[in-house]
């Protein structure tokens, strides 16, 4: 084999080589191709996701400012009660006075 063969061989080798890999691009680009449909799902998915998640986010702030506004008023109910109980001792406690006073001015 002389020096023209060898060279001839290998360029066809190298062109064959060449031919096989394109092929094979070819094959793996047609098999992996994202079709419009799937496209739009997607677009149609991720638009979606985002409404939900602002939805989920709209959510948790209206339960935070709900459970303010409960802790709020759970406050001032026992701010009142506090209030009403420390009413109803002093008025017991004059009732037992007025009683004993009662009792000391008839006995």
């Amino acid at each position: 084999m002389n020096r023209t063969e060898f060279i001839i061989a290998t360029a066809i080798i190298l062109f064959v080589a060449f031919v096989l890999g394109w092929f094979a691009n070819w094959l793996v680009h047609r098999f992996t191709r994202v079709s419009a449909n799937d496209v739009g799902e997607l677009d149609r998915m991720s638009q979606e996701l985002h409404e939900a998640e602002e939805t989920r986010d709209q959510a948790i702030t209206y339960l935070q400012q709900r459970e303010a506004e409960l802790t709020n008023q759970l406050s001032q109910t026992e701010a009142e009660l506090n209030a009403a109980m420390e009413g109803l001792r002093e008025a017991r406690h004059e009732a037992e006075e007025l009683r004993a006073y009662v009792e000391r001015q008839n006995g």
